[in-house]
């Protein structure tokens, strides 16, 4: 049987989401962003609800990427997330795109021409952002040219480097509906950005999700409930250049933004740059936010729930992959685990996130 691999968020689940697990083959299994996600913002609903509404409509087998994984620009996000699927035993990757191309050509022009195409990055000015850098990289050696309205198929891009040599395969989607970002609606599908706008909008959710009973009895949090423990966390750290990726240049920018500044949208608008998107500023606010240091990603796996096809597939694994199903005294990932501890001061109603949960078909069995 064919073992598939999907990247996502389902930040919340709708029916674009459902439409890319229905295209997929054999065991499907979801490496799934945890509370927060890889454009730097906290998760609408937490990863529990979301790994359970996937498993509803599809997944067979749900793991979570680590915090240092999940808050991410587009290569160190897919690199991470496909390695864990590598362990888990995928042969092809699906996705959806804007840009029905052949991704698997595009990864053996990789695989054969990465060092020319490192060092053509190294060799662009430092005035460009790194999303630019990789455009003129990619329009040199493989004639693509896009925007950032794209962002599925910068994505897509970012996964061929990733399955490169691996002997994973390429399964891209056409994406139905409205873009990635857009706030408009098409038919049946529209983008999760549109969800999280109308997300206190029932007949909205339940025009475009087919879990909109569990995206509305759950707690929603975004960064409108973080902001104040963000400005605490900058107002009160003598150093920020301790925390996680951020230099001296952003630590003061942000310091002198946070003054004035009476949102997170406020705040980039004061700090970002040309040279520092909007993108990777809001993927340093949440480093700040939870106080993130670079630490080593766990070996372990952390399971978040599987139905019965996958928790046959666990047992079959070839090779031993170190398993977490239950977090205890002992942490799985000790910055995920502090991260969560942060998401869970968004709303009163979010449960523990961690400490004695177990995966979600262990749950439905006792």
């Amino acid at each position: 049987m064919t073992i598939t691999g999907i990247i996502a968020e389902f930040n919340p689940f709708h029916n674009g989401h459902a439409h890319l697990l229905s295209q997929a083959k054999g065991v499907k299994i979801i490496a799934m962003s945890g509370n927060f996600t890889q454009r730097g913002e906290p998760a609408v609903v937490d990863k529990w609800i979301r790994a359970e509404m996937a498993l509803e409509n599809g997944a067979d087998l749900v793991v979570e990427l680590p915090f240092l994984v999940s808050v991410q620009a587009a290569d160190f996000f897919a690199k991470g997330a496909v390695d864990i699927l590598a362990r888990l035993g995928i042969e092809r990757l699906t996705f959806g795109t804007e840009e029905p191309l052949d991704y698997g050509k595009i990864a053996r022009l990789y695989e054969k021409k990465q060092d020319e195409m490192a060092d053509f990055l190294a060799h662009l000015p430092d005035s460009l952002s790194y999303p630019e850098k990789t455009q003129a990289m990619w329009e040199a050696f493989a004639g693509l040219t896009f925007s950032g309205n794209t962002p599925n198929h910068v994505l897509g891009l970012a996964y061929a480097k990733a399955v490169a040599g691996s002997g994973i395969a390429l399964h891209p989607i056409q994406r139905k509906g409205a873009g990635f970002h857009s706030l408009d609606s098409h038919l049946e599908f529209a983008s999760a950005a549109a969800l999280r706008k109308q997300i206190d909008n029932a007949d909205f959710v339940k025009a475009f999700s087919p879990s909109a009973e569990w995206i509305m009895q759950a707690p929603h949090v975004s960064w409108i409930d973080y902001f104040p423990y963000l400005r605490y966390q900058i107002l009160t750290n003598p150093d920020l250049t301790g925390v996680y990726q951020v230099n001296q240049e952003i630590a003061s920018r942000i310091k002198e933004g946070v003054k004035t500044a009476t949102s997170i949208e406020d705040l980039l608008e004061k700090v970002a740059t040309k040279r520092y998107t909007k993108a990777r500023i809001r993927r340093l606010l949440t480093y700040i936010l939870v106080q993130a240091r670079e630490t080593p990603l766990p070996e372990a796996i952390h399971i978040l729930g599987f139905t019965e096809k996958g928790r046959q597939h666990l047992a079959g694994l070839k090779q031993q992959v170190p398993l977490v199903s239950r977090v205890g005294k002992e942490p799985w990932d000790s910055l995920t685990q502090q991260a969560d501890r942060i998401y869970q001061l968004g709303h009163p109603d979010l449960l523990e996130q961690n400490i004695g949960r177990v995966p979600i078909g262990v749950a439905r069995k006792a």
